[in-house]
């Protein structure tokens, strides 16, 4: 059965081919990330690293995330880690195709937040930004029950400049 390519969310970027994503091999064949922790600082976790804007990049971002709560002894968080990652990369990606997507990782107080920052382009007309908005938060859905279930928080705001582009953030209590 042949899939329909992947378009992008964002109607200014749909022009902009997106490529098929690959099947998704069984994970076992692959080495799994290794992280070892420093120790227990005062600090807590602290992980950022940047992906390809491709969906298939929600599948490393995923795995990473896992392997660090887990050498950081948050294992707890893992579920709704794991899925809320791979909900925002995925859409992000797709939101901003081929353009780099950045994810940082952090526990302090007693709450674990990730943050996902995309190069999404800024809508000078109304009109698009508000179609635009809204086709992000319909995608996010899945992500808005998780968070709900674990009793956290999330959301979407423009990225402060000189970068731009667009965060979104999940915060999920201990």
């Amino acid at each position: 059965m042949q899939s329909a390519p992947l378009t992008a969310l964002c109607p200014a970027v749909a022009e902009a081919r997106t490529p098929v994503p690959y099947p998704h091999p069984d994970a076992r064949q692959y080495p799994q990330p290794y992280l070892r922790s420093k120790g227990r600082s005062v600090r807590g976790l602290a992980l950022s690293f940047t992906l390809p804007g491709d969906v298939r990049s929600s599948f490393i971002g995923r795995t990473v995330i896992a392997a660090a709560l887990d050498a950081h002894g948050l294992s707890p968080y893992a579920w709704p880690a794991t899925h809320a990652a791979a909900e925002l990369i995925a859409v992000t990606a797709r939101m901003s195709p081929r353009k780099e997507l950045y994810v940082s990782l952090r526990h302090r107080d007693d709450a674990l937040r990730l943050l996902v920052w995309d190069q999404h382009p800024h809508h000078s007309e109304p009109d698009m930004a508000t179609l635009c908005e809204t086709r992000r938060r319909r995608a996010l859905w899945l992500l808005a029950a998780v968070v709900d279930d674990w009793g956290g928080e999330w959301g979407v705001c423009d990225a402060s400049l000189p970068r731009g582009g667009i965060k979104a953030w999940v915060s999920l209590p201990r």
